[in-house]
């Protein structure tokens, strides 16, 4: 059992990273990520949302969702679950944990809250979020493992970002060639540290 897990963490942080290898999550990725201090809060909150979004939505899945209903219309007796709500759920339930984290976030630390500006909302829709509870309901995970894959799945996501956000600080001080400058060199380091992560392919 152990060991499943640790193929779990590996698999999640390294081998199969959401943002470098899956390229789920990109938008924050490139938004947050021109400063530590930003990147380091987008991550606690996307760790935080991630890691109680997959408990929840695991949860409900595995004793709701997925569940045979028989459903009797007349004397006709149909046998079904309601696993076509998946989506709606999934989207109801991540979007009520990111207003959490907003209010949070606004009373406890009003600067981080205008850094992180419209990309704390847009957790709503990151792909890596709703990503990681669709991939637990397809493969059927029970709640347990799909709040272990989701929290080191978001883990990963932060390991990128601060990366990201630490070699962009560096680039600011660099003579960059004029064509290369802005967007074009982080998205030519975006690609070198993807490189650099699949090295670790085959781990696991």
């Amino acid at each position: 059992m152990s060991h499943e897990y640790l193929t779990i963490t590996i698999g999640a942080i390294l081998v199969n990273n959401f943002v470098l290898s899956k390229f789920l999550g990109i938008c924050p990725f490139l938004g947050v990520s021109k400063r530590i201090g930003p990147a380091l809060g987008m991550s606690g909150a996307v760790v935080f949302v991630m890691a109680l979004a997959a408990l929840c939505t695991a949860s409900i899945y595995n004793f709701i969702l997925s569940r045979n209903i028989d459903f009797k219309i007349g004397g006709l007796s149909i046998q079904g679950n309601l696993e076509f709500l998946q989506t709606l759920v999934f989207i109801v339930v991540i979007a009520s944990l990111v207003q959490v984290v907003e209010l949070i976030l606004q009373k406890v630390s009003p600067a981080l809250y205008q850094s992180l500006g419209i990309y704390l909302p847009l957790i709503t829709t990151n792909c890596a979020v709703m990503g990681v509870a669709v991939i637990n309901a397809g493969t059927k995970r029970s709640v347990l493992d799909s709040t272990i894959y989701a929290t080191f799945s978001a883990l990963g996501f932060a390991l990128a970002l601060v990366l990201f956000a630490s070699i962009r600080e560096r680039l600011d001080l660099a003579k960059i060639p004029k064509p290369f400058q802005g967007t074009a060199i982080a998205l030519i380091t975006a690609g070198i540290l993807a490189m650099g992560f699949f090295g670790f392919s085959g781990l696991v």
